[in-house]
């Protein structure tokens, strides 16, 4: 139900000129043009704790991990597109994305492996302003960013949403944010690797659905307000652990 709730969703919007934010181009996934590329060994390891917890869900079949494979391979060929050359040595401005792509991974679940669909709503979600927020490698290199903040190697998640998220856990959590505050280790960090992750091995699977789809329906702010919802969540645990 939620599969059919967020692909019909996100296909009326990208159909919608006033709410596409960027363009999507013309990419058509096709076997061949995979075949002669090949995953990282991180990626490799990623696809596997993916096809792993899959299984465990009931959510997928033997040959998932083909399937997954081919859905990342296309992701990256079809963003490499609106990238741009930067000559950097930072290792997140490579010419591919440093980390695993935790979310075209979960849409993959979400869709019971269907690498069709899944690549299809990835392609119509990349034109969405939220896919800027949800989907991390959505904007690594992009051509949509001004050439300073791509050379600056910060992705806008973290200068837009975590900055957002310490805003207002000031006003709204003060213990909570003294409590970060004297152990030297920001909210922003905690944050960025939650949403980095989509909240995989540290919320179940209908909380991670939930998540994907709150930002989906309402918008990307809410992203920060599912972060600040934890926070408030765990202040108790938060508090206890900062008096130890």
């Amino acid at each position: 139900v939620l599969a059919e709730l967020i692909e019909k969703l996100v296909s009326h919007l990208s159909e919608s000129r006033t709410d596409c934010y960027f363009s999507t181009g013309n990419y058509k996934a096709m076997d061949a043009d995979v075949k002669k590329e090949s995953l990282s060994s991180l990626q490799q390891l990623g696809v596997e704790m993916t096809v792993r917890y899959g299984k465990y869900l009931n959510l997928l079949k033997e040959d998932a991990e083909n399937g997954l494979s081919f859905v990342l391979m296309n992701c990256e060929k079809f963003l490499k597109q609106q990238q741009r050359t930067v000559g950097s040595s930072l290792c997140c401005l490579q010419e591919h994305y440093a980390g695993y792509d935790w979310f075209a991974s979960s849409i993959f679940l979400i869709m019971s492996g269907d690498r069709e669909k899944t690549l299809m709503f990835l392609q119509r979600f990349s034109c969405l302003l939220v896919s800027a927020f949800l989907w991390l490698p959505r904007l690594h290199l992009s051509m949509h960013l001004p050439v300073t903040t791509v050379e600056s190697g910060i992705h806008p998640v973290y200068f837009c949403s975590a900055h957002h998220i310490e805003m207002l856990l000031k006003a709204e959590l003060p213990l909570v944010c003294s409590a970060f505050h004297m152990s030297g280790f920001t909210p922003s960090q905690i944050c960025l690797q939650w949403i980095t992750q989509c909240f995989w091995n540290y919320m179940d699977w209908s909380e991670i659905c939930h998540y994907i789809a709150i930002c989906i329906f309402l918008g990307p702010d809410y992203q920060i307000y599912m972060c600040i919802s934890v926070f408030r969540h765990l202040q108790q645990d938060i508090l206890k652990h900062t008096e130890a």
